[in-house]
């Protein structure tokens, strides 16, 4: 390795790692973004929805208001407690501590209208949840995936410097005043009204990867790419 390069590295981590100080003091959800596009996606039928991975519950307050049911599970027993917790007045509100593919087809009274996935079928074996989802769906009923991709192309890359320069910009404009993270926050040190953390995991497959092997499974599901590095899959159930 040259000099040259090497002064490039140091260059390209102080800067890189600038950006993750300055994110971090202007924190923004890029899955919150996107709920946006699933609430506008959903399906005429609006009897039940099921939310997998359902975290904090957020998305599951705002299906709650356009569903007479919903469920959400999430595999993570104490984030589910918290969240059943916080979302115990809401009529018609069910949270359980269940992995998906211990969601039966019976849980949702002739199958669900809608079932969402924000951030979620990374951590999943991709072609067996899209299975199982295709199965638990009512007819005509409708998947909502937003999810997380690595960059397998020169456009893939070219879409993730994009975000990268528009994050903390967008993160400046959300959140103009600089939070401090509190430290030392885990499973035991959130409260009432913090979440517990949420499992972080990198996702393996490319855009590309997902729509070749959702193809397989749900004919004629859309994948498309979007900034700040999610993608968009949607699939509507035959009649």
């Amino acid at each position: 390795m040259t000099p040259r390069v090497r002064l490039c590295g140091r260059v390209l981590g102080s800067v890189l790692g600038a950006l993750d100080r300055f994110n971090a003091r202007h924190p923004w959800s890029h899955n919150d973004r996107l709920h946006g596009w699933v609430l506008r996606r959903l399906p005429d039928g609006r009897r039940a929805a099921l939310d997998v991975g359902c975290g904090s519950g957020s998305l599951v307050v705002r299906l709650a208001d356009r569903f007479e049911r919903v469920d959400g599970v999430d595999p993570d027993a104490v984030s589910a407690a918290w969240t059943a917790r916080r979302l115990s007045a809401h009529q018609g509100v069910r949270v359980r501590a269940l992995p998906f593919e211990r969601v039966l087809p019976a849980d949702g009274p002739d199958g669900y209208d809608a079932i969402t996935m924000v951030a979620v079928l990374h951590h999943l074996d991709l072609v067996p949840a899209l299975e199982h989802a295709r199965r638990l769906l009512a007819p005509d009923g409708r998947l909502l995936v937003v999810g997380l991709a690595r960059p397998g192309s020169v456009r893939d890359v070219a879409v993730d410097l994009v975000s990268v320069v528009l994050n903390p910009l967008v993160g400046l404009a959300k959140h103009p005043r600089a939070v401090r993270p509190v430290p030392g926050r885990g499973h035991g040190g959130f409260d009432d009204d913090t979440p517990p953390p949420t499992v972080v995991r990198a996702a393996e497959l490319t855009v590309a990867d997902v729509a070749r092997r959702a193809e397989r499974v749900l004919a004629g599901a859309r994948v498309r790419r979007r900034l700040f590095f999610r993608y968009t899959l949607e699939w509507t159930a035959p009649a």
